[in-house]
C-alpha cells in the first residue's frame, strides 16, 4: 500500500509523546502536513490556525478528555465536517458508541498500525 496525500493536514491530539512522535513521523513519510497537540485545550487553540483536514484524537487525557475534545470541534460550525478519528486503547462498544454521539468519524484502537493509520486518512479522502 503505497498512499501519498501530499499536503493533507492532519492532527494528532495525544498526551503521550511517543503516540505523537509515531504518528507524526508516520504521516510526515505519508507527505502529510502535521499539526500535532497534547491536550484538547492545546489542540482547540491551534485548530483554527492550521484547518486541518482530519483530526487524530486520543480519548484518554488530562483536562478535556477526547470526547469532549471532539464534542467542541464538532459544535463549531466551522469545523463540523472535519474528520475526528478517536484513538482508543480499549476496543469496547461503549467507547465507540460514545465516540459517535459525540460525532466522531471513526475509531482506532491502539497500538494501531501505519496501514491502519494510512488507510483511515484514505477512507476520509475519498469521502470528500
Amino acid at each position: 500500500m503505497d498512499d501519498h496525500f501530499d499536503g493533507v493536514k492532519v492532527m494528532v491530539i495525544d498526551d503521550s509523546k511517543t503516540i505523537r512522535r509515531t504518528s507524526e513521523t508516520l504521516l510526515s513519510k505519508a507527505g502529510c502536513e502535521v499539526i500535532t497537540a497534547t491536550d484538547g485545550f492545546d489542540a482547540l487553540a491551534k485548530i483554527a490556525d492550521s484547518q486541518p483536514s482530519i483530526i487524530f484524537v486520543d480519548i484518554m487525557m488530562p483536562r478535556l478528555d477526547g470526547y469532549q475534545t471532539c464534542a467542541l470541534i464538532k459544535n463549531n460550525s466551522a469545523f463540523q465536517s472535519t474528520t475526528v478519528i478517536m484513538l482508543s486503547s480499549k476496543d469496547g462498544l461503549f467507547d465507540r458508541a460514545k465516540g459517535r454521539i459525540v460525532g466522531s468519524d471513526q475509531y482506532l484502537t491502539k497500538p494501531f498500525s501505519k496501514d491502519e493509520l494510512l488507510s483511515a486518512i484514505k477512507d476520509h479522502l475519498k469521502d470528500e
